[in-house]
């Protein structure tokens, strides 16, 4: 399994990107993909999870600025960013992991340690 992000860059503050990530050898009827970001110093936090279904999960203070989707035909993931900030400056991860079954249904969690495929990461820098 192979997942290669790009797209990163620097913008001020108030710009938009919109990060890819293509994945390779993951072929999983059902999954869950997702974008996550680590600020040096501090943990690895979920930025959107997409599950085969098409739900979503998004941390609740990005909602209304980040949008996760994907396009199976080309197994490529999104995750368009709106009015960036200073503070969403970080590395960001593709990750790839299996769904959840839980209370009769597959479901995503947005956890680190839900994920097993990690890409290596596109820097995204927000200027003011």
């Amino acid at each position: 399994v192979r997942l290669v992000e790009s797209g990163g860059g620097s913008v001020q503050s108030g710009g938009s990107l919109t990060l890819s990530c293509v994945r390779s050898g993951y072929t999983y009827s059902r999954w869950c993909l997702g974008w996550f970001r680590r600020v040096p110093g501090y943990g690895r936090e979920a930025v959107a999870i997409i599950s085969s279904t098409g739900a979503t999960i998004y941390q609740d203070s990005l909602k209304g600025r980040f949008t996760i989707s994907e396009d199976s035909a080309k197994m490529t993931l999104y995750l368009k960013m709106n009015n960036l900030k200073p503070e969403d400056t970080a590395m960001y991860y593709c990750a790839a992991g299996p769904v959840i079954y839980e209370d009769g249904a597959y479901v995503c969690k947005a956890a680190d340690g839900e994920f097993n495929y990690w890409g290596s990461g596109t820097q995204v820098t927000v200027s003011s």
